[in-house]
């Protein structure tokens, strides 16, 4: 067998794997490096130079900047106050001493405020002091009655016991030597407290003195105690703008980002390389399953691997800009494959697609609206055999897009401003969808030997030469050909098949007839049937040239690869049952027939091998059907009545004889596909065979006719 079932759960053959490891390499390897590779242009600045362009982050990031988190230490430092030598052991030491100090200075004042001291003592004693006061203190000091000074020496001694016990710094001195009057408290007079202050005025020294050495530990400390800058760049960021300087911090982050040299992140292109196995293989592994005749045919797996290397391009060359991924027409893809192969791998092509955009910008925005997207545009396509398919199918990709938009923006609270630039962004997208499917699936469809739309209805046109040809040559040829055309069409409605590839498929099947018409029975005219006089093994002979001949003519016409593979399929490998027949009969005959044992045994040993049709089995169910319908057009010209009785008991029969024979073996066709078909044929082959009214003019016609033929007179005669 030259096929296997397509539901056959069954191993690759090593030929497969082969081609399966090799498939599987050459895409992955090229997905890989398109998304691993850095688009990002090396950036040639410094710090100080101002930036030639927009500079952005082409991937998202976490960094400790160490420009800014010196910068944030330097600060801390800064705000760090000069640091003192101040102790309470060290301010209580030095009030004691101080104290000391001043009852040694006016110990001449205790004596001359002695009651035992004379008023001449008194003012002698006086005049040691009063070179060290002012006037005013003079004065006071020396109309002082003796009673008041141990009021003054008390609050001086306080005072200045507590200013020493409390911190006071050497660049605070001078002031608190000036206030030291306002700290006098009690029932001493103003010139009282200015006599007491200008006495300990002298005495006040810092207990506290500015020290370099705790000062810088202070600011080593707070440095230390400042936390690491983090930043996180996300994917687009823009690090600095046009014309903007280039500061150290901004440096780093170029740096970070390598962006000011070209080297490979092992990292990144690992986990390119992961997505890529796993994406590739579970598209493979879904033609394998699903898709088996996609699998085989390599230029479907060169579309599908071409088109999802151009989007991951088209997505990784424009990662992290505002908009332009929102711009790209990309659900053209799935219009394109839906067009060209069909929806459900269609569907599982935009799906790997939205994947790679969320991946590649790290937005799950951006991989919903793909995705969405261009599911909305799959199922509106639907055929696209016109353009008004292809721009209503546009409006809704649109309105899809706009909508998933919106949620995300509602979602994300972006502003009113930023939805409607998306939403514009968006309309482009949809716009440009369309205009990419219809400029390119033509092209695509001829380079990669894929049937269009277009194509097959260009082929359908009667002013096809071929076609031209067969009418010309081969008429009736051409009227089957159109039968089983209108045949196959119906049946493959009924059962949701391609009904246009089907009916063009029909067309063109028989063209191998074009290089013998008189072989075939319907191109005789009611002439000499050559297979009366030749041997049933050389008419089978002819029988399936037709099929070799029809695939040479096909290449000579430059037709589609898909379409030639109908021809073969559309015989498969049924046997030539009539010319199988007259074989066993004519090989029984000089035995005494199929009645005698004889005869019988000559006949089986007929090979029944040279009455089969070469195949392969038909493929698909548009095959199938259309192998269905050839013979079912065939027999049912054949029958004398053709009321629906006859005709659903011929169609019942040739249905029944092809699937004993094994011939739906090899394409997906169920049982209720063929029940569909069935009633399509009986409803379609009712209507090209319908009754008629007996006119009477064509009653006259046809007994003149026999006349005619028979020789006798009457009107008409001289004219037969």
């Amino acid at each position: 067998m030259l096929t296997r079932r397509i539901d056959e759960a069954v191993l690759p053959t090593r030929r497969e794997v082969i081609r399966l490891v090799a498939i599987a390499g050459a895409l992955i390897f090229a997905l890989t490096a398109m998304l691993g590779v850095d688009f990002s242009p090396t950036l040639d600045v410094r710090a100080g130079d101002l930036a030639p362009t927009d500079i952005r982050a082409p991937r998202a990031i976490t960094l400790t900047n160490e420009t800014l988190t010196e910068e944030a230490r330097e600060e801390a430092r800064r705000l760090v106050p000069p640091q003192y030598d101040y102790t309470s052991e060290r301010a209580i030491a030095i009030a004691a001493a101080q104290l000391e100090a001043f009852n040694d200075a006016v110990e001449p004042l205790d004596q001359a405020f002695a009651p035992e001291t004379t008023d001449e003592e008194r003012q002698a004693l006086l005049d040691q002091v009063l070179p060290d006061l002012t006037r005013e203190a003079r004065d006071v000091l020396q109309t002082m009655p003796p009673g008041r000074w141990a009021p003054v020496r008390t609050e001086a001694a306080r005072v200045l016991d507590v200013t020493e016990r409390t911190e006071l710094r050497d660049s605070q001195v001078a002031q608190v030597r000036q206030r030291l009057s306002e700290g006098m408290a009690g029932d001493l007079s103003d010139g009282e407290r200015e006599l007491a202050a200008q006495l300990l005025a002298p005495l006040i020294v810092p207990n506290s003195s500015f020290s370099e050495a705790l000062t810088e530990r202070e600011r080593s400390i707070r440095a230390e105690a400042v936390e690491p800058v983090v930043e996180e760049i996300v994917q687009g960021e823009v690090l600095v703008r046009q014309g903007s300087r280039i500061t150290p911090a901004i440096m780093e982050q170029i740096r970070a980002l390598g962006l000011d040299v070209q080297q490979p992140d092992y990292a990144a292109l690992g986990g390119w390389a992961l997505l890529s196995t796993l994406l590739v293989a579970l598209v493979l592994a879904w033609m394998w399953r699903f898709r088996r005749a996609f699998w085989h045919r390599n230029n479907v797996l060169l579309l599908v691997g071409l088109l999802v290397i151009l989007a991951a391009f088209a997505l990784k060359l424009t990662a992290g800009r505002a908009a332009l991924p929102v711009i790209m027409p990309l659900a053209a893809v799935g219009l394109l494959l839906t067009v060209l192969l069909d929806a459900e791998a269609a569907i599982v092509i935009t799906a790997v697609i939205a994947i790679i955009a969320g991946a590649v910008n790290g937005s799950l925005e951006l991989a919903t609206y793909v995705l969405l997207g261009g599911l909305a545009g799959i199922l509106a396509i639907r055929r696209g055999d016109r353009l008004q398919v292809f721009i209503q199918a546009g409006a809704w990709v649109f309105v899809v897009q706009a909508l998933v938009v919106t949620t995300f923006s509602l979602l994300g609270q972006r502003a009113l401003a930023g939805i409607v630039q998306l939403v514009g962004a968006a309309a482009v997208s949809a716009g440009g969808a369309p205009v990419a499917a219809v400029g390119s699936f033509a092209v695509l469809g001829n380079v990669f030997g894929l049937m269009t739309v277009f194509q097959l209805l260009e082929l359908a046109n009667p002013s096809q030469p071929l076609l031209r040809r067969l009418l010309v040559e081969t008429p009736g040829t051409y009227h089957h050909s159109l039968m089983v055309g209108n045949l196959a069409e119906r049946a493959a409605e009924a059962i949701g098949a391609d009904p246009l590839i089907t009916r063009v498929a029909a067309y063109y099947h028989d063209i191998g007839k074009l290089a013998n018409p008189a072989a075939f029975i319907e191109n005789q005219s009611g002439g000499e049937n050559i297979h009366d006089v030749l041997p049933p093994e050389q008419s089978a002979q002819i029988l399936k040239q037709h099929v070799a001949d029809g695939i040479d003519v096909a290449y000579q016409a430059r037709l589609p690869k898909a379409l030639i593979a109908y021809i073969p399929q559309h015989h498969g490998t049924a046997i030539m049952s009539y010319f199988h027949a007259k074989a066993r009969e004519e090989a029984a005959a000089p035995y005494g027939g199929l009645e005698t044992e004889e005869g019988r045994k000559a006949a089986d040993a007929v090979d029944p091998r040279k009455f089969r049709h070469v195949g392969p089995k038909p493929q698909s169910r548009e095959a199938a059907l259309l192998m269905l319908a050839d013979g079912v057009e065939a027999s049912v010209r054949s029958l004398s009545s053709r009321d629906e009785p006859a005709i659903r008991a011929m169609v019942q029969r040739i249905i029944a004889e092809r699937m004993e024979d094994g011939q739906f073996d090899d394409c997906d066709l169920t049982l209720r596909d063929l029940h569909r078909a069935e009633d399509a044929f009986v409803s379609q082959l009712l209507g090209m065979y319908h009754q008629r009214i007996a006119y009477p003019q064509s009653k006259v016609v046809e007994l003149e006719s026999r006349r005619a033929a028979s020789g006798g007179g009457g009107p008409g005669s001289e004219g037969a």
